[in-house]
């Protein structure tokens, strides 16, 4: 498991570093407390895979998933009780359709493909976050 410190000019760039090195239709599941940057690392991933704007990626919290250009998918699990639930609303059919970017994923788990990415993301403070990965 690779482990680094980033600020957030740093979390962007490891974002688009993840992003080049994603195979097609790969999945990544981030895991992290609420507040801890899941959503920042993903502004970076999205951005730089559907070529738009960071500003342009928000957190599906309230209707579970966003498109984006390029076949991004980029899902917020909080609400989700289970991976039923994800499975009925259709959104399993999404899993290797094309980048999919999973906050919450372990509200999933059973579900997820062996080879997806796994970054967990810590607050260490203010201005600083672990961010540690395994594929």
């Amino acid at each position: 498991m690779k482990k680094v410190l980033v600020d957030l000019t740093e979390t962007f760039a490891l974002g688009k570093k993840i992003a080049e090195a994603l195979p097609e239709n790969g999945v990544v599941a981030f895991y992290g407390e609420l507040g801890a940057g899941k959503t920042t690392i993903i502004k970076s991933i999205a951005s730089t895979l559907a070529k738009i704007d960071p500003s342009e990626v928000t957190s599906p919290t309230f209707s579970y998933m966003h498109i984006y250009p390029n076949d991004v998918y980029h899902f917020d699990l909080y609400r989700i009780r289970d991976v039923k639930e994800f499975v009925f609303m259709g959104f399993g059919e999404y899993l290797r359709k094309g980048i999919c970017l999973i906050e919450w994923a372990e509200r999933i788990a059973e579900i997820l493909p062996e080879d997806a990415l796994k970054i967990h993301i810590r607050h260490v403070d203010q201005n600083t976050r672990e961010i540690s990965y395994e594929s």
